[in-house]
């Protein structure tokens, strides 16, 4: 199992890094949302709705994978 510098597998390291970001982006489409309503743009704030649902399904299944690696041996820190 290869290791990246954080002492932990790659695959743990990648889900959490997809997760995060996913999450990130999600808050933020949240202003994009409400700038987009407040320009009158509905069918740009339904684009932005659209995008956040898909990061926050995306965030879901990165955290069911995370669930599974954590009652697998692929669990925490990588040990080779």
């Amino acid at each position: 199992m290869a290791t990246g510098e954080t002492g932990f597998d790659d695959v743990t390291f990648d889900l959490v890094s997809v997760q995060y970001h996913a999450l990130k982006a999600g808050h933020d489409y949240g202003q994009y949302v409400r700038d987009a309503k407040n320009a009158g743009r509905d069918d740009i704030a339904e684009f932005f709705s659209s995008i956040m649902a898909e990061d926050s399904a995306r965030a879901k299944r990165c955290h069911e994978f995370l669930k599974d690696l954590a009652g697998s041996a692929q669990a925490g820190p990588a040990t080779s």
